[in-house]
């Protein structure tokens, strides 16, 4: 498992270098916001797994923040643990309305803190809310978009899945699979951001399988566009050697070496337009038809 990655939403520049080094010391990837606005375009270029929010902040406060991430498809799942100089009970009754995780008040103990961050990142894991790896929803949030979609019109679920990731891991290890997962999120993320809708749904469905539920009209520019980008980009995990020979060498279960393509994606779409839904297994095991019937240069993966 990669790095956590913590968003620290302070303008107190001494406390939120603090916390960095602190966190940072901790093997926490840490990143600094010093204005709310600042922190909402930060998470929706990354996504953290959890955001430490000042309460008082020079452009928007942190009620609005927390108000904003969780009224956004994309970011309602990520736990925000409120860091503020406000001890007021109607305060603290007003953040944690707003869907807060917790509320600790300044001067904090910082072994306290960390020990509320560790908590909170946990039981997202555990409750099966985000994947620990790419931070997207996991197993329960995706159920819960599913049974809201399945009621609805005007959807398409893309179901999206690396191929030939097995073999990569196998060779370049774990740590280089684990990048390529967030990798993959960050790219997922990217394209929805320019050609879907605010209302967008990406989520971690395990292992190197993704999904986006956006509006029908989107889905084919979205998939296009994510072929394409992976496809170019993904090249960058390769060493110099596979780069330049055109494939990855690896070894079969008899030992003999076998040229193994780089990692690209196959991607089936689904809508209501064509189908009818009973359940929302439907919609999965449909949507994964779809996708192992994609991209012929797949070979046997998918």
């Amino acid at each position: 498992m990669g790095k956590s990655r913590l968003l620290v939403v302070e303008d107190d520049l001494d406390i939120g270098n603090m916390l960095k080094i602190y966190f940072g010391g901790l093997d926490f990837d840490v990143d600094i916001a010093l204005r709310g606005a600042e922190a909402l375009e930060k998470t929706r270029q990354v996504l953290p797994h959890l955001i430490v929010l000042d309460i008082m902040l020079p452009d928007i406060d942190g009620y609005e923040v927390c108000r904003n991430l969780r009224t956004n498809m994309r970011t309602s799942h990520i736990p925000v643990i409120f860091l503020t100089q406000k001890d007021e009970r109607s305060d603290k009754l007003q953040g944690l309305e707003l869907g807060a995780d917790d509320y600790i008040t300044k001067p904090f103990d910082i072994e306290e803190l960390k020990l509320r961050v560790q908590g909170a990142i946990r039981r997202a894991e555990r409750e099966s809310l985000t994947d620990p790896r790419s931070g997207l929803p996991a197993g329960r949030l995706i159920e819960e978009q599913l049974r809201r979609i399945i009621r609805e019109k005007d959807w398409a679920l893309i179901d999206a899945r690396i191929n030939h990731f097995e073999p990569f891991k196998d060779v370049y290890g774990f740590v280089a699979g684990d990048d390529v997962l967030r990798f993959t999120a960050m790219l997922i993320g990217e394209v929805v951001d320019e050609l879907g809708t605010p209302s967008d749904f990406i989520g971690h469905a395990g292992g190197d399988n993704f999904i986006v539920v956006t509006k029908i009209e989107k889905a084919a520019a979205i998939k296009e566009r994510l072929k394409s980008r992976f496809d170019e980009e993904v090249l960058t995990h390769y060493n110099f050697m596979d780069r330049q020979q055109g494939f990855m060498q690896a070894s079969a279960a008899d030992g003999t070496a076998i040229k193994v393509p780089f990692m690209n994606l196959s991607m089936g779409v689904v809508s209501p337009n064509e189908h009818t839904f009973a359940d929302i297994r439907e919609i999965t095991e449909l949507a994964a038809e779809a996708r192992r019937q994609d991209a012929p240069s797949a070979g046997k993966a998918g």
